[in-house]
């Protein structure tokens, strides 16, 4: 985790312990730590994401994720969660997803992908993600958004 972290931010964790790290990062600004906590996990945890400010920046966190074999995904001019966005999305090694992604603009409405059947809410991750990556993981129903 701490290997596909430090490529994917783009820094070293700022504290590594025995089954910890920590990390703080400047732009965007974040602060996330991961305690190995195998108990504590839960199948319907969604994603995590984070917006950049330009869609250069995005192109150039895409590029280096793909450098290192990251992306699962990428999508351009997607509307997700009531706005139009470029993004990409890739797994940590436990299967929890994340999204980087640029604003554009707000819209009325989220692209069909994005739409669970029934009575659920937007799910805010591609269905084609959810299948192939964490399947169960944002199961209708499930609030992950």
């Amino acid at each position: 985790t701490v290997d596909f972290y430090n490529r994917f931010f783009r820094q070293d964790a700022d504290k590594v312990k025995p089954g910890y790290a920590k990390y703080m990062l400047d732009k965007p600004s974040l602060i996330i730590s991961f305690v190995e906590n195998k108990q504590a996990v839960k199948p319907s945890f969604g994603h995590l994401g984070f917006q950049v400010e330009t869609a250069e920046e995005l192109e150039q966190r895409l590029e280096a994720a793909k450098a290192n074999n990251m992306v699962d995904l990428e999508e351009k001019g997607t509307a997700c969660c009531y706005s139009v966005q470029d993004k990409f999305w890739v797994a940590d090694p436990d299967g929890h997803r994340w999204e980087v992604y640029h604003f554009h603009e707000d819209v009325e409405f989220n692209d069909p992908h994005y739409a669970m059947a029934g009575e659920s809410e937007a799910c805010c991750s591609p269905e084609v993600l959810v299948k192939e990556k964490a399947a169960g993981c944002c199961e209708p129903s499930s609030g992950c958004c």
